[in-house]
């Protein structure tokens, strides 16, 4: 049975640490995620969620009391955002090389200066490398099965890493949607309580994290890659066991694909964007263009295989990054160009950078990107270089 409730992507994050059974909850406030850490508090106050509810003075503490409570064998659960997730830097490295299967909401925000508290994924996409699984949602429904999901996928022992689910700021975090949320026993039944395969016990001491020499180090870090490519084949395997246990859709599990089999350009992106993609090109459909789109669900692991199977019939790609890696290109655009730099036949790939520090991507503007892309496709004529969309100049 499913129970429909209108609620922001705030309070949709907050209520699925409640379902999920989530035991610790340590957290700072931030705009925009605050809301996520007001809800939970709330709950726990009121006594309907069973959980310790730890208030720091930081996010580098929050995370690293999440740390020391998984490392007890309690299931954790936090939430952050922008300069909060650039504090919790340090500790990021720590609760994936420890192997803790922590699960923290990241309400995407541009980083300043100068300040904002609009939406870009400026503040989650530089943490790509701290071994934490990245899943990145278009709706509010996506947000809560994305956290319940991560944390069987995280708990499973053939992966013990933490993940990240992101929202973008406002467009996500204050927008209320209709969700459907499962009874409790049904997600006790798909999400079994936390059994850790160590924990740190008085009674039975073990040192954990302690240096290690080089002869140890690096056989450590294969293993937490190895962790990240087991995760790339639960991850559709758990998205597909969800949506028909419960009848929620499986969003393509690593991509969401829309109508990208006879598609000659295929528009990729992540997030938000993705669902603004779909009616661009239902519309460039309408009008003749055999144009499809992509959304980059799972960007840590990265999903190679999916990619480059995806694109073999495509002439061409675009990639619209709401990011910018300075002095280089779009993050997105160069995990895609490297994906595809080895296949001896590869489509052409145009970036575009759109959206940051929270302003609009419209259907027209994707629209526009599609057209310029066959334009590109046909002259041959503004191949190289990044196309920064209504910029001024």
């Amino acid at each position: 049975m499913l129970n429909t409730i209108v609620e922001t992507g705030n309070h949709v994050a907050g209520l699925a640490a409640l379902v999920a059974r989530a035991q610790v909850v340590a957290a700072y406030p931030i705009t925009p995620q605050t809301q996520i850490v007001e809800k939970i508090a709330e709950l726990v106050d009121s006594g309907k969620m069973n959980a310790e509810y730890i208030c720091v003075e930081s996010e580098h503490s929050a995370m690293s009391a999440c740390i020391g409570a998984s490392t007890v064998g309690a299931r954790t659960y936090t939430a952050t955002s922008a300069h909060g997730l650039a504090y919790m830097h340090e500790m990021l490295h720590w609760a994936s090389a420890a192997r803790l299967p922590i699960v923290m909401a990241v309400v995407n925000r541009a980083m300043g200066p100068p300040w904002t508290i609009w939406t870009d994924h400026g503040d989650s996409l530089p943490q790509r490398d701290t071994g934490w699984i990245q899943i990145y949602c278009a709706s509010n429904q996506e947000i809560f099965d994305s956290i319940i999901q991560a944390y069987r996928v995280c708990e499973d022992q053939r992966v013990l890493m933490p993940a990240m689910i992101c929202l973008e700021g406002f467009i996500l975090s204050h927008t209320s949607m209709p969700i459907k949320i499962p009874d409790q026993k049904e997600i006790d039944d798909f999400l079994p309580p936390f059994k850790p395969g160590w924990i740190l016990d008085v009674e039975n001491p073990i040192s954990h994290g302690n240096i290690v020499s080089p002869e140890y180090y690096m056989e450590l870090r294969y293993y937490m890659h190895e962790a990240l490519e087991n995760a790339k084949q639960l991850i559709p395997k758990v998205a597909r066991e969800y949506s028909e246990k419960f009848g929620l859709p499986e969003y393509g599990g690593l991509i969401e694909e829309y109508m990208c089999d006879d598609a000659e350009v295929i528009l990729l992106s992540m997030g938000t964007v993705g669902s603004e993609a779909k009616l661009a090109v239902k519309k460039l459909r309408d009008e003749g263009y055999r144009v499809g789109s992509a959304r980059i669900r799972v960007f840590r692991p990265f999903p190679r295989e999916a990619v480059r199977e995806m694109v073999a019939r495509a002439k061409a790609l675009a990639i619209i990054d709401r990011d910018i890696s300075f002095g280089m290109e779009g993050i997105l655009f160069t995990e895609i160009r490297s994906t595809l730099c080895d296949l001896p036949k590869r489509p052409l790939t145009k970036n575009f950078i759109a959206g940051l520090g929270g302003r609009d991507v419209t259907q027209g503007d994707i629209e526009e990107i599609a057209k310029k892309t066959f334009r590109i496709l046909e002259t041959g004529v503004g191949v190289e270089g990044i196309e920064w969309v209504n910029i001024r100049r």
